[in-house]
């Protein structure tokens, strides 16, 4: 093919691709594993569907930086959770898992921004304990943890002790008896500290990776003292609309996970030090997902 053919080719895809809309979607993240998880699932997921370029802007950072890159289009869609949403970006007070959702949806939507159904687990704060203690001593709800006689050293992040919806939120539900301050420690180290009897109880979160694989018991928050956070997509307005086909692609990711499934993924990339996108392939190919319809 000679220079002057070579170029009128590129030309021609050129013009097909402006005409055709295939502008690319921008998936973002915050920057932990689970969100970088759910960032390459939702982006492998979308280039099945809808067959269209999507670029990665996967590991932003926090959350009021990736929730600034969505409302200024520098991306088009994002995992966030519906308390983080309501607490720290909204700066409202949460309530049930439903209420929650429900008002985060709402003040989404005045922001031109579509919160989507959630994808089925709660990333919350979980009180672990080992669990040969939990089957001694019949525990599995915290109340249970509070009517023990045996005061308990507790393990937290660093954050875990002054956050509202950390620590001292699971004092004024519980009550329980302590023994000593709280040792705060890297969260990486928390599982470690636990295993080795250097605390009794560790705040970590709910879909660790480590809590998969290793003899550990989440004690029930079962007078709810921690606020839900129920992990989902969401997009802009704009998007859809210059996107046919996107919110139905994502809703299709709605109700696919759990807390137990969410804690595998994570265990896979950071536990066994399996590649991202393959860890996301293989879901979604466990979930009937994989490929176009």
């Amino acid at each position: 093919m000679d220079r002057t053919k070579a170029v009128a080719c590129l030309i021609a895809l050129a013009l097909l691709a402006g005409c055709s809309g295939t502008k690319p979607i921008v998936v973002g993240s915050k920057n932990f594993t689970e969100q970088v998880l759910l960032g390459e699932i939702v982006a492998q997921h979308l280039e099945h569907r809808l067959r269209t370029p999507v670029e990665r802007q996967l590991d932003l950072g926090g959350t009021l930086l990736a929730h600034r890159a969505l409302l200024s289009g520098q991306i088009d869609v994002y995992p966030e959770y519906s308390g983080t949403a309501l607490a720290a970006i909204l700066k409202l007070p949460t309530g049930d898992a439903s209420a929650t959702l429900e008002r985060v949806q709402q003040e989404y939507a005045r922001r031109r921004l579509v919160w989507l159904p959630p994808l089925g687990f709660n990333n919350t704060f979980a009180m672990v304990v080992r669990g040969a203690d939990a089957r001694a001593a019949k525990l599995e709800t915290l109340s249970d943890a509070a009517r023990s006689q045996l005061p308990w050293q507790i393990g937290g992040g660093y954050e875990y002790v002054d956050r509202p919806d950390g620590f001292p939120a699971l004092m004024h539900t519980y009550n329980l008896r302590l023994k000593g301050a709280v040792k705060t420690m890297d969260l990486g180290l928390l599982y470690q500290a636990l295993e080795q009897k250097q605390v009794g109880m560790a705040a970590g979160n709910s879909t660790d990776g480590l809590l998969a694989v290793m003899d550990f018991k989440i004690l029930k928050d079962d007078k709810g003292a921690f606020p839900p956070y129920q992990a989902s997509f969401v997009t802009r307005d704009q998007s859809i609309q210059a996107h046919p086909g996107l919110r139905e692609a994502l809703t299709e990711l709605s109700g696919k996970f759990s807390d137990e499934q969410m804690r595998k993924l994570n265990y896979e990339v950071d536990g066994r030090h399996r590649p991202v996108a393959d860890v996301a392939r293989d879901f979604l190919a466990q979930a009937g997902l994989a490929g176009p319809r």
